[in-house]
């Protein structure tokens, strides 16, 4: 609690470091622009403990308004591919001599140097590319027959990788002084999932129903009405982790602290 952080990302990954954050007390100011796609079911998950601004980037009142909020800011987490950000001035040398103390969290496809660091890139193009596909094919037994995982597991797996970076971050912080960068790729994440090794039948597990996760959901009020969701998965004696605010339609809020 205490922390105040700035959320331009969408989709899955950057969102769900966002509400990752969220759930353990942070301030998370979300910032979208009209002009930017979005996906309801997503924003309506993901949205859930955070305001939600909206400014456009392209122009320069809506700079000077986001360089006012990152100079209050205690972390700055986003998701554009590498350089996108730095060309309006807010990459992370540019954000650390704006706001020193800041802990910045950038998250990339493919990785932030090498050849395909400045490919744009979501979960299911980096399955493919990696190679995943091509092993859950294998592992059923159907080779040639690209499978690809049951679920968006690099991005999620890479929101809360993003969200424990940033906590590990602050805390050196507060022992060493200084700004941090915090970089997540989805790449980097899947290379690691394989690393773990495959679960034994894993493939053999039937697809759950509604039943079978009831105690995993919650209802809550939202700006979309009832919500029925995942909870969160932290159970902590001392701060439990929770959502203080429901989900909203992008652009609800004012661009302010």
């Amino acid at each position: 609690s205490g922390l105040r952080a700035l959320d331009l990302t969408r989709v899955i990954a950057g969102p769900v470091c966002g509400r990752a954050l969220a759930a353990h007390g942070a301030d998370v100011l979300h910032i979208t622009a009209p002009h930017l796609p979005s996906i309801g079911p997503l924003v309506s998950d993901t949205g859930r403990g955070k305001r939600s601004a909206q400014l456009d980037l392209r122009d320069p009142a809506g700079r000077a308004t986001l360089r006012r909020l990152l100079a209050d800011a205690d972390l700055f987490v986003q998701s554009y591919r590498p350089g996108a950000l730095a060309a309006h001035g807010f990459g992370p040398e540019d954000a650390a001599a704006a706001r020193p103390g800041l802990v910045y969290v950038a998250l990339s496809a493919y990785g932030h140097t090498g050849p395909w660091a400045g490919r744009r890139g979501f979960d299911s193009l980096v399955q493919t590319a990696s190679g995943f596909n091509h092993a859950e094919a294998e592992a059923a037994g159907a080779p040639g027959q690209p499978k690809p995982l049951p679920c968006q597991a690099l991005d999620h797996a890479s929101g809360y990788l993003m969200a424990f970076g940033a906590l590990a971050a602050v805390l050196r912080r507060a022992e060493e002084g200084g700004s941090w960068l915090v970089r997540v790729s989805l790449a980097g994440t899947g290379r690691w999932l394989r690393g773990l090794g495959r679960v034994p039948n894993g493939l053999a597990c039937p697809d759950p129903d509604q039943d079978a996760v009831a105690d995993l959901l919650e209802t809550t009020d939202s700006g979309f009405g009832r919500l029925n969701a995942i909870r969160h998965a932290a159970a902590l004696s001392e701060t439990p982790a929770h959502w203080a605010l429901p989900s909203v339609p992008l652009g609800t809020h004012p661009a302010a602290w």
